[in-house]
């Protein structure tokens, strides 16, 4: 990294700030500045654009600290905010929210540049990281990139037939309750026989041990509210 990079790191936590300053510290021709609020983050970022720009933004997804007099209130929405104005600057997340959904809904919805572990991440990793955002590409950590692949995969298997049995399975006490209900693309009824069989290659595509294993697995993956 030849020249100067300028950093803003954005967490509630100062402790993990610490951690992440420890991992970085070492990193030839970084500036970096921290703050533990979104608003603060904005407000940096902004001042930096008249001068010498932020090339980079990490923050966390989720700021306790935030009140009802925050503008900005998470992580979720600073991101929202740069892109929405068009800031000039890559954004990547470290945070310890790893749960399907919620990576799949950042990622298709913010486009971040970069998406790292708390606890997880370490020198080499950030090296990496910045190196790639710098360049113009992604970067998601290991754990990341499997949970998008999985979820992809899913989306491939998913038809309009498993979504209604998904969505109306918790509805009811019996499985024999859905024939009437669920209907292919021609709008025909689907037969109870047909119901059953799909909700067991549902079972085995989502890897689910029973159905109300299978609706719990569907939201985690995002796949419903």
């Amino acid at each position: 990294m030849p020249e100067k990079i300028k950093i803003l790191i954005a967490d509630d936590h100062q402790l993990i700030i610490e951690g992440i300053l420890s991992y970085i510290k070492d990193i030839d021709n970084l500036d970096i500045e921290t703050t533990n609020s979104c608003d603060d983050a904005y407000a940096k970022i902004k001042v930096a654009l008249t001068d010498t720009p932020f090339q980079i933004l990490f923050t966390d997804l989720s700021f306790d600290n935030a009140n009802e007099n925050s503008r900005i209130d998470s992580g979720e929405n600073l991101i929202k905010t740069i892109k929405q104005e068009d800031i000039p600057i890559k954004v990547g997340v470290i945070t310890g929210h790893s749960e399907t959904n919620r990576v799949f809904n950042v990622i298709q919805n913010l486009n971040p540049n970069a998406y790292l572990l708390k606890g997880k991440c370490n020198t080499a990793e950030l090296t990496f990281a910045i190196e790639k955002m710098l360049a113009g590409e992604v970067y998601y950590t290991h754990e990341i990139h499997q949970k998008l692949l999985k979820r992809a995969l899913i989306d491939i298997q998913m038809d309009d037939v498993a979504i209604q049995i998904l969505k109306e399975l918790p509805k009811h006490p019996k499985i024999s309750n859905l024939e009437g209900i669920i209907t292919k693309d021609d709008g025909s009824l689907l037969k109870i026989r047909s119901i059953e069989n799909k909700l067991a290659k549902l079972r085995t595509d989502l890897q689910a041990n029973n159905n109300t294993d299978l609706v719990l697995k569907a939201k985690e993956l995002g796949i419903l509210d």
